[in-house]
């Protein structure tokens, strides 16, 4: 299956078009919006489901695949209204998306690798964690800055036994556990323009971060904006304005995922900028995936890895449900549909292997063509 998004105007340089391609294993529902784009929803089985989930690196030890597998299970079940029965499809549709938890399907193209996850989803079969007899919310996130945090903390939600801060000594071969990012004034003066945060075409001399505050000096101006802000503006025009330098690169030479990772960080003024320097990436809240992976490497097996992160809870044997609603794409333009076996139907039309193209519009428009 390929997607595309609309052309959307942009200052970038050198901006891509989004593109999706992907297969699944189940049915397409294609929905056509108010604004004439068009939505993608599969409904898959749940254990391909799980085959699908893409969050961490299938070469990573057993052990860690299978916690990150049942806190997938768990966390889908609990989000997705679950009713406890064996072949229930579940009612509400989970995105796929690091918001809820990243699907992508079968690999596009093949990876070997990959079998390694499906062996640890098919290990942890039916386990799930439970708290009061329900599956409970198993967020997880990528790297620490040395602790997790309480979910009330960070999400504002009622507080939950099994979301409680621990300390984390574990994560350190994360490319985030630990960064640092050289900001020119020029360069940061450019992306705060373009924000809104700083007037355009004035220069910057000096930025300070005390109690969650950034303050911006320069040229008798001054601007004071909270971290987050700085972060944002950072993030979105730093790869846009500069993307042959933003993100740069992490300590182990990969890319980092965003420019300035995380809020935990710290800010210091050199002669001709600012480095910021910090540790982790993600929300900081449940079992941290590096984690999980040094953990795997000491030899603790997958149920003490999720007993650390989740309050003492450890895998229970439940029946699994039998089909779930998976949102994989909103705003697309176009989508170009080719089944990879006989037998497809389109609203109960035999599709043989015939390509279909569907365009969004006005209304919907759907065209076969013999492959």
């Amino acid at each position: 299956m390929k997607g595309g998004y609309p052309r959307r105007p942009s200052p970038c340089v050198d901006a891509e078009r989004p593109r999706l391609l992907a297969r699944y294993p189940g049915d397409l529902s294609v929905e056509r919006s108010d604004d004439g784009t068009i939505s993608l929803t599969v409904t898959v089985p749940f254990d391909r489901y799980l085959e699908g989930i893409a969050e961490v690196p299938p070469s990573w030890p057993a052990a860690a695949l299978e916690a990150q597998a049942i806190a997938a299970r768990s966390y889908a079940l609990a989000t997705t209204g679950w009713g406890g029965q064996e072949g229930e499809e579940l009612p509400t549709p989970i995105c796929a998306t690091a918001a809820c938890q990243v699907y992508r399907g079968i690999p596009v193209p093949r990876d070997p690798d990959v079998r390694a996850w499906y062996r640890a989803v098919r290990r942890t079969d039916g386990q799930v964690l439970l708290y009061r007899g329900r599956p409970a919310e198993t967020v997880y996130f990528s790297t620490s800055n040395g602790r997790t945090y309480a979910n009330e903390d960070v999400f504002g939600s009622a507080p939950l036994p099994y979301l409680r801060p621990v300390v984390e000594r574990d994560d350190g071969e994360s490319p985030v556990s630990r960064w640092s990012v050289p900001l020119p004034f020029e360069d940061l003066a450019r992306f705060l323009g373009a924000a809104g945060e700083w007037p355009r075409h004035r220069g910057i001399s000096d930025v300070v971060l005390e109690d969650g505050t950034v303050t911006v000096r320069g040229e008798g101006r001054s601007r004071s904006m909270d971290a987050a802000t700085f972060r944002a503006a950072v993030n979105v025009w730093a790869p846009c304005l500069e993307p042959d330098r933003y993100p740069p690169p992490s300590w182990k030479g990969t890319e980092l995922p965003v420019t300035v990772p995380s809020r935990w960080m710290s800010l210091s003024t050199e002669r001709d900028g600012v480095v910021a320097e910090g540790r982790g990436w993600g929300h900081g809240v449940g079992m941290v995936q590096w984690g999980a992976y040094g953990k795997a490497l000491r030899g603790m097996s997958a149920s003490d890895i999720l007993a650390f992160y989740y309050g003492g809870l450890r895998p229970r044997r439940r029946p699994e449900p039998g089909l779930i609603h998976v949102e994989v794409a909103i705003g697309l333009r176009e989508l170009k549909i080719v089944p990879s076996v006989p037998g497809a139907t389109l609203e109960g039309r035999e599709l043989g292997l015939d390509r279909v193209t569907i365009e969004g519009g006005e209304a919907l428009t759907v065209t076969v063509e013999p492959r």
